[in-house]
């Protein structure tokens, strides 16, 4: 019985702790944000569509850019699948592949994992079967074939703008030769008139660039991606000023897309693209310039039914939404 006694001790304090850890385990942990904090969003991939297939046959007026944007798919993929490299020239009547070329999509993609090297002699080599890399399914780039350039800025480009039926139109022009010393300056004419009006306004940093509202009114449609045109309406009247959400350059700006109306496109880096639809006037052209705030064109009712801006942000050819990446309105 002596002995009885201290193990039947021993077996309520063990017991004892076991249910003091399980207290602990479910307890809780709680992180309270303090007031006015911001997270940034998450801007992960986003997930790439399948491309449509098919073929487009070039039109008069039309950009690889709007070629790419119609379709959703990314203008550098459009490029690699037809093997056109800077500065994309393309002509009327050409016809452009909407896909990777057939044994490019059959190629396996096999992730290159080291292997440990063979504890015995191997066999002779055998010639490779896997398949040969297809022509122009690589990307083709200056870079390949000339020395590296002075790095651009972030949000420009120095590829040229090249529209199909019109000579290609530089985005920043060849170098001019110096004057002679003793030579005056050129009078420059108008000088206001050279340089554009930038609006102020609240600013957000997302995905690498640094963007604003591209119009005053209020929001009266949101996003969503299942729309046949992606994107978000802005109210307003006929002639408000529609702006550049961000520093970029123009790739379009033309009629030629049903359901856009007078549309704008600008590229601010390889992977973002925005676009401004329904105009009543463009004040822009291809290969322009534009920095974030700069009136591009004017509000209308240019393929919709009321004044409006139909706004969209294209990230690597896909639509995203906007609102992810413009600051809240006030």
């Amino acid at each position: 019985m002596s002995l009885t006694r201290p193990l039947a001790l021993a077996a309520v304090v063990g017991t004892g702790l076991v249910l003091s850890g399980c207290g602990i385990e479910r307890s809780s942990v709680v992180v309270t944000r303090s007031p006015g904090s911001y997270e940034a969003p998450s801007h992960a991939a986003v997930a790439t569509p399948a491309p449509p297939g098919g073929s487009y046959r070039v039109e008069k007026g039309d950009t690889l850019y709007s070629i790419a944007f119609r379709n959703k798919v990314d203008f550098r993929s459009l490029a690699s699948w037809n093997g056109i490299s800077s500065p994309y020239t393309i002509w009327p009547g050409q016809e452009l592949r909407l896909s990777p070329p057939d044994s490019a999509k059959r190629a396996p993609v096999v992730a290159a994992v080291p292997t440990p090297p063979p504890s015995h002699p191997s066999p002779p080599s055998q010639p490779s079967t896997a398949p040969a890399a297809q022509p122009g399914f690589e990307p083709v780039t200056a870079a390949d074939t000339q020395p590296p350039a002075a790095p651009a800025p972030a949000t420009t480009t120095n590829t040229p703008v090249v529209v199909a039926g019109k000579p290609a139109e530089s985005v920043v022009p060849p170098p001019q030769p110096a004057a002679p010393a003793s030579a005056p300056p050129a009078p420059v004419e108008n000088p206001s008139a050279a340089t554009p009006i930038i609006a102020s306004g609240a600013t957000r940093s997302a995905g690498g660039i640094t963007w604003r509202w591209p119009a005053d009114g209020s929001l009266i449609k949101k996003f969503s991606s299942g729309d046949a045109i992606p994107g978000i309406e802005v109210a307003g009247k006929n002639g408000d000023p529609i702006r550049a959400a961000a520093d970029g350059v123009v790739v379009y700006s033309g009629n030629g897309l049903v359901g856009y109306g007078e549309l704008v496109i600008i590229k601010h880096s390889d992977s973002f693209l925005s676009a401004y639809g329904h105009n009543r006037k463009r004040l822009v052209k291809e290969g322009e310039k534009v920095k974030a705030g700069q009136v591009v064109a004017e509000m209308g009712s240019s393929g919709a039914t009321r004044d409006e801006l139909q706004f969209q942000i294209r990230r690597d050819g896909n639509p995203v939404d906007p609102l992810q990446y413009l600051p809240p309105q006030k």
